[in-house]
């Protein structure tokens, strides 16, 4: 199906600077919205008030570009609340046909899920007291009868939590229809509480710390081992070992373990099935460099052959083409992207500019803030360059100037195919403090155009406020947002003369 995504005209409009902008259609903004979204508070938005744009957008958007998101956000950009979101409210204002079952029996990938899809469906329809539980759309049960028939009892064992909406709650209410005997048995043990408890590296290590040791010492060898032959299994995931790096390391793991941890991590196929979000690569990064230990640098070597794996396929940069990546450091950029982490939009639009930086061969990077500063870094250290525009980001100041980088190129007549500004969208021009300046993102590109007229702009937005500072789709100027290195997939798109949404519509439902 094909969606009306981009209207001939854009309306006007200002972004939280005051400076003039753009909207976007509500599918487009809504994917903006969806896709920089952990549900916490952003620099310009609380938490409660993104939910409510997109709990307002799913209302105003193609039901059918809704339901394709949903499972585009999961399958593709790895997140689980988003797809949760803008399915309880998809069912809400849509029903009819199967739209909605096919969504979320495709969408859910996880038996907790479930129970969160429940409890968000119980939350967006304001169900209180005894009526919580009590009855669910036809096509929800639907969705949610398909999710139960895809996982066996280790799976549903191992995300079974003690929450408000639990398995025994959702298996009553949906009454999915076991295929097989066995299926059969691991849903009365559902509803007898009697799911055998899996094998996983939580429950080894904690049956480890049930033990009275004598010494400490007999604690932290019984620990180390066990990590030892959590390796040496297999048993330990991929997420579970990059989470756990610091963990193994300080526990004294044997040489050859640790060498065996890095071939997992550096293992294209492993990195591609692990589906992780590049941040999680460098918060391992991080918390790893600063560690006085002896294989740290192999771990952190592997780390960068891992990340630099996740986007070894990215198509149309050879030599010949020429690509500026600017980085936004501004002071909006510097906010966590959910309340327990430490990592910030600042380093997701660092850390995306350097995947890019290191797949282009003929490349200017650099950052903006007050002003626009190049920096040359080599190609394949894409954690440790990182550092390096840390070490130096306090040179361009904390504004959001993001007309210089432009306007840099216009002066010296730099011709690039491809410029790509990573930011959160949110330009204006501090150096006048006048919000109705000439110098916008928009009249430089005009006038860049004019020198240039094969010239492509791409922005990179992080944070998705539902405004943009020059008209998408015209004049070759494209949006992108998101988290993921699949990011780069809409980028190859874009390439291949599609649509910023063409991934999600070819989606089958």
């Amino acid at each position: 199906m094909k969606f009306n995504i981009f209207s001939n005209t854009a309306t006007k409009t200002v972004n939280h600077e005051g400076a003039n902008a753009y909207t976007l259609t509500p599918e487009m903004e809504l994917y903006s919205a969806v896709v920089t979204t952990m549900l916490n508070d952003s620099y310009y938005e609380k938490a409660d008030q993104r939910l409510e744009r997109i709990q307002a957008l799913v209302s105003e958007a193609n039901p059918v570009f809704v339901a394709k998101l949903a499972v585009y956000v999961r399958e593709q950009m790895y997140l689980r609340s988003a797809p949760v979101v803008l399915l309880g409210e998809l069912a809400k204002v849509h029903n009819g046909d199967n739209l909605v079952g096919n969504a979320v029996g495709r969408a859910v990938q996880r038996p907790d899920e479930i129970t969160e899809l429940l409890a968000y469906y119980q939350r967006t329809n304001q169900r209180t007291g005894a009526k919580k539980l009590n009855r669910i759309s036809k096509q929800m049960q639907k969705g949610l009868a398909t999710a139960f028939n895809k996982f066996d009892e280790y799976q549903f064992a191992k995300y079974e939590r003690n929450t408000a909406v639990k398995l025994r709650d959702a298996l009553f209410l949906v009454h999915p229809k076991a295929k097989t005997e066995t299926q059969q048995a691991v849903f009365d043990k559902i509803v007898n509480g009697t799911l055998s408890t899996p094998y996983t590296w939580e429950t080894e290590l904690s049956a480890v710390g049930q033990i009275k040791f004598a010494t400490e010492a007999e604690k932290a060898a019984a620990i180390r081992a066990k990590w030892e032959e959590l390796i040496t299994s297999g048993r330990l995931g991929y997420m579970a070992t990059l989470r756990n790096l610091r963990n193994m390391l300080v526990a004294g793991i044997s040489g050859a373990h640790v060498e065996q941890v890095c071939e997992l991590l550096s293992n294209p196929k492993a990195v591609r099935n692990a589906k992780q979000l590049p941040f999680r690569f460098l918060s391992a990064y991080r918390e790893l460099k600063a560690l006085p230990l002896g294989h740290v640098p192999l771990v952190l070597e592997a780390l960068e052959d891992a990340i630099y794996a996740s986007v070894a396929n990215l198509r149309g940069f050879d030599s010949q083409t020429s690509v500026v990546v600017a980085c936004d450091v501004s002071g909006s950029m510097q906010k966590p992207i959910s309340p327990n982490s430490k990592v910030l939009l600042y380093d997701i639009g660092l850390l995306l500019g350097m995947l890019l930086q290191a797949k282009c061969r003929n490349v200017l990077s650099g950052m903006f803030g007050d002003r626009w500063k190049t920096i040359a870094l080599p190609a394949r250290s894409i954690l440790a360059n990182m550092d390096e525009f840390y070490r130096r980001e306090g040179e361009v100041g904390y504004s959001t100037n993001g007309y210089l980088v432009i306007n840099d190129l216009i002066q010296k007549r730099y011709k690039a195919d491809k410029v790509m500004l990573f930011t959160d969208t949110q330009l204006w021009d501090s150096n006048t403090g006048n919000n109705q300046s000439a110098n916008t993102l928009s009249a430089k590109w005009m006038q860049y155009k004019r020198l240039f007229p094969d010239a492509r702009l791409y922005l990179f937005d992080l944070a998705g406020y539902g405004n943009v500072p020059l008209r998408v789709e015209k004049n070759d100027v494209f949006l992108i947002a998101g988290w993921s290195d699949k990011v780069f997939d809409v980028l190859q798109a874009l390439e291949e003369g599609q649509t910023t949404l063409s991934t999600i519509q070819q989606i089958a439902l």
